[in-house]
Order: C-alpha cells, then sequence, then structure tokens
C-alpha cells in the first residue's frame, strides 16, 4: 500500500525491527527505520536509499510508487551505508537514471562502489536548485553533520526539509515510544561531536519556511516543529535541557556501588528535581551518555584500579569528551583500599573539557562506607545542589 506523505511525496522506506545494534554499537530494542522518499512530477526524484539489509522491501515499495516509470534523479544526502547501501542497485536497475550530489559524494562514493558513472553525476552546491516541474529542490550544504558530504534538500512548493540525519531517532516507525528520548539518544551519541555544524545548519534552516522535516530515521514531523527546532538548539549548544542529577558509577565488589544509592537517597531528600542513578557495568551507556547531557548535574562515583579508575568508568569519561561535554557542575566520589586513584583520573578528564565545575568535597571512602564517610557525602550533595 503506498505512504503519501502528499499528493506528490511518498514515503518508501522501511522498517527493521532485526536489527540489534545500530552501527554495531547501540541497543535498539524497537528497531530503526530507513527513510528514503519518492517525489513524482514531470521529472521523478527519489530522496536516498536504504541499508542492504532492507534492500528487497525498499525495491518493492519503490516500484510500487513509480508503477513501471523510470526515475530521473537520485539525491545522495548522506553516503553512510544506512541510506546510500542501495545506490548500486538502484543505478543498475535504471541506468538513465542521474545521481545527484556535491563534490565531496562524488569523491567518496567510488570507496563504497566501483562504478561506472560517466555523465550520470549532477554535482550541486549551497543554494543550487533542481526543477522537476511544479517541485524544485534547493540544496542546503550540511558539512560535518555528521560526515563531511552530508546535504540537505528544501522543497519549496511544499514547504519540505529534507533533513538527513538530522532530527533523527532510533525505533521504527510503528514503534509506541517517546520521541524525545530517542531522538536525544540519537543526536548526542552520532551528532552530538558536532555541535557547532549543526549551529550553522538551523541558522540556514532558520531562513527557509518549513512546513514538514523528513528525516532518514524516525517519524516525519509536522506538527510543532517549534519544539524539534528548540530540541536541536539545545542540543547543539550544550546546555542542559532541564536540572536533574545523574550518578554515574562504576563499582567492582559492590560498595562503591552502596555509596552511590546512598547518595541518591541523600539528594532525593534535599530536592525535588530528578535524581538517576546508573551502574555503568550494566547499564546501556549510550543511554547514561544521553542522560548526562540531559541533566545539568553529574556525580562519578568509582573505584580506583590499577591505579587509575574502574574501565567502565573510564569508557564513560571517553564517550563524554568525544561528544565534547559541557557546561554542566560535577562531583566526585572514588573508592580505595590502598591507594584510592579514581578522583585523580576523573578529574583530569573532566579538566579537559569545557565550563565544568568541579563541587567540593571530593568524597574518599576506603573500602567501605563509614559514618565520616556519610557527612562528607551529605556536604557534597548540598555543594551539588547550591545555586
Amino acid at each position: 500500500m503506498k505512504k503519501q506523505i502528499t499528493d506528490s511525496v511518498y514515503y518508501v522506506g522501511v522498517d527493521d525491527k532485526t536489527i540489534d545494534l545500530f552501527e554495531s554499537q547501540y541497543v535498539v530494542p524497537n528497531g530503526v527505520s530507513y527513510n528514503s522518499y519518492v517525489i513524482v512530477d514531470e521529472k521523478t526524484a527519489i530522496m536516498d536509499t536504504v541499508d542492504p539489509r532492507a534492500e528487497e522491501a525498499w525495491v518493492s515499495n519503490l516500484e510500487e510508487v513509480l508503477e513501471g516509470a523510470a526515475p530521473e534523479y537520485l539525491v545522495v544526502s548522506h553516503l553512510e551505508p544506512d541510506h546510500a547501501g542501495s545506490i548500486r542497485r538502484l543505478a543498475e536497475k535504471y541506468p538513465q537514471m542521474q545521481l545527484v550530489g556535491n563534490p565531496k559524494t562524488f569523491a567518496m562514493l567510488p570507496q563504497f562502489f566501483e562504478m561506472d558513472l560517466t555523465d550520470r553525476c549532477v554535482t550541486v552546491k549551497e543554494g543550487d536548485t533542481l526543477s522537476l516541474g511544479s517541485h524544485t529542490l534547493t540544496f542546503v550544504m550540511a558539512p560535518m553533520v555528521h560526515w563531511p558530504e552530508v546535504m540537505t534538500a528544501y522543497e519549496s512548493s511544499e514547504k519540505i526539509l529534507f533533513s538527513a540525519d538530522g532530527f533523527g531517532k532510533f525505533g521504527a516507525l510503528d514503534a509506541e515510544e517517546d520521541w524525545t528520548d530517542e531522538a536525544r539518544r540519537y543526536y548526542i551519541n552520532i551528532v552530538g561531536k558536532y555541535g557547532a555544524q549543526v549551529q550553522a545548519l538551523l541558522k540556514k534552516a532558520a531562513a527557509l519556511d518549513i512546513a514538514m522535516i523528513c528525516p532518514l530515521h524516525g517519524p516525519v514531523l509536522k506538527d510543532n516543529l517549534g519544539y524539534y527546532l528548540e530540541k536541536y538548539q539545545t542540543w547543539s549548544s550544550y546546555a542542559p535541557e532541564e536540572p536533574g542529577i545523574v550518578i554515574a558509577f562504576a563499582s567492582i565488589h559492590g560498595n562503591t556501588a552502596k555509596a552511590a544509592q546512598e547518595l541518591k537517597a541523600m539528594l532525593e531528600e534535599l530536592t525535588e528535581i530528578p535524581v538517576k542513578a546508573y551502574d555503568l557495568a550494566r547499564a546501556d551507556m549510550p543511554r547514561v551518555v544521553a542522560e548526562a547531557f540531559r541533566y545539568d548535574r553529574l556525580v562519578l562515583a568509582a573505584a580506583s584500579y590499577d591505579g587509575g579508575v574502574f574501565p567502565c568508568m573510564e569508557d564513560f569519561l571517553h564517550h563524554l569528551r568525544a561528544k565534547t561535554y559541557r557546561n554542566r557542575k560535577a562531583a566526585l566520589l572514588e573508592n580505595g583500599t590502598w591507594a584510592p586513584s579514581a578522583a585523580r583520573t576523573m578529574r583530569g578528564v573532566l579538566d579537559e573539557m569545557k565550563n565544568i565545575t568541579i563541587c567540593e568535597p571530593v568524597v574518599t571512602i576506603r573500602s567501605t562506607m563509614k559514618e565520616a564517610d556519610r557527612e562528607a557525602m551529605k556536604k557534597l550533595a548540598e555543594a551539588l545542589l547550591a545555586e
């Protein structure tokens, strides 16, 4: 059954519910959608392909919409295989079809496919247009959102922004889940490093009259677009979304975990803002990273290990640093039996980040929590909540 977005724009993408790890690292319990669109006009344009995992279903959807006609154009907005993995199949199926991309697109394309595209490439740059008849695409470059060749396309007659990976989310289209949580997890972990580049794209988008956003993952966005734009403005500027505290703990034998949970209880007695605790050895790391970006305060509680810090905390800090975590208040709690080293190691990584305020006191537990440790933790909780 054809899925119409408007009278002339069709959705031909596919839900993938068999995948367990997106990009071999992100847990997707509700799968993921690979989005592809078709604009039917005097000249027909296909907007991106799909991952080879979903190629057969996509070709079937495409054939239903095309009804035996051959498309004139394939617009390639992003070369990552989950969107461009079926280019060869389409190019061979429709040998007269032209590929639309920018210079970086066509420089990178041979790395994925060895194809003779002589006379089949339409190269566009910022502000170039492509007339399909009553529909006109204007190309808006989005380098490093989140690959160097990424571009978006604005269709002016229906006011549609084809936004590449921007405004995407995890989850199949029929998943009953909150857009914000899975869009945040997607954005922070995949695009989050490139906030400045996202800000640049948002400035370009602000000059467009957008009625609909068609991303390459997740639902088409039609209503309350200001909400989605505001979220992207917040995420890309590295500002907290709301007050709250994430306690990320790394415990070997359970003693650091007990201290983290007791600190959580102390904080919950002192404040009404959310306080969430995550065991880094067991929690979904990308979700904890996204939660750390969501809230304005972070507690790092970890055991010392090999003169440094327990590995899952080291991994967590690596992810925060890679995604340019900043503009937050942090507190440190360490545990060590003979030579505590976790706090020093964690502080060293935090010092590499921008605008991180570290609360005092730093709490050091020797093996198991004692009454003096509880007093220090109470002071730390008060410092964390102080304005």
